[in-house]
């Protein structure tokens, strides 16, 4: 097998993602009504290529398009080839100037007929993205300010836990100090608590190296448990967390 459908399949047999579509280049999977939640590209190195996100609408889209070139962030239209090839509507690209990281802004995608179907665990959805970064001031302030991402917790000049309002989830993606600007890992919440110790056998029977945990999160009260995939990539499942109100949400903590 050609490597990119090698670790698919890793994803597909062991973390239980559906297996939409793949060819040498590229694999689609997903965990949702969705057509896809991960996309795995055949590259050089391992990394993150870019985090996307859906909008509630096409107008929303639209203005988030003028927002960041009000902000003088070059946003780019993906040609619309491209973005019906990965089954979404009219989308754009915009760079997050401090950490590099590409985020991708869409209003709409496609929704699959057959839905999908739980197999070794019970994933409710993608949950965060974590990212290291070597500025973290300016990425702080950037994705704060420029981006429109809510605060939930951090720890002083070193971590923030970020939220996408109005989802209410504690976290969609955070930040850490860094010495290099990374992927530190993604996430994929589970609906049973058992799940996350049946991942702990699953993937030590299949000699899969175990990064952190069994363990429980302070801040958002997660239980966790961190491994690696096929690349050396983190990836982690979690159960249960900390959810915020559309209005009247608690202030952020300042963490040990």
């Amino acid at each position: 097998l050609d490597r990119t459908t090698h670790n698919a399949l890793v994803m597909r047999d062991l973390l239980g993602l559906d297996l939409v579509e793949s060819n040498a280049e590229v694999a689609y999977l997903r965990c949702s009504h969705d057509h896809h939640n991960l996309v795995l590209h055949q590259g050089r190195v391992a990394g993150l290529k870019r985090v996307g996100w859906e909008l509630e609408s096409a107008a929303e889209a639209d203005k988030a398009y003028e927002h960041f070139q009000r902000l003088g962030l070059e946003p780019r239209r993906v040609p619309a080839a491209d973005s019906r090839a990965v089954k979404q509507g009219p989308s754009f690209r915009v760079r997050e100037p401090h950490c590099g990281v590409e985020f991708e802004f869409y209003g709409s995608t496609t929704v699959l007929a057959r839905p999908y179907v739980p197999t070794v665990a019970k994933i409710a959805r993608m949950g965060h993205v974590v990212i290291g970064t070597r500025d973290f001031a300016g990425t702080y302030r950037s994705l704060r300010e420029d981006f429109g991402f809510a605060e939930s917790d951090f720890v002083e000049d070193r971590f923030s836990f970020l939220r996408c309002y109005p989802n209410p989830y504690h976290h969609t993606f955070a930040i850490g100090a860094s010495d290099s600007n990374h992927l530190h890992h993604i996430n994929f919440m589970v609906s049973d608590i058992d799940d996350v110790g049946r991942a702990w056998h699953r993937m030590t029977k299949a000699g899969v190296k175990i990064a952190f945990g069994i363990g429980r999160h302070p801040p958002s009260g997660s239980v966790f448990l961190y491994f690696y995939d096929p690349d050396g990539m983190t990836v982690e499942y979690s159960f249960g967390m900390e959810e915020f109100p559309e209005l009247g949400a608690r202030e952020p903590r300042m963490l040990e």
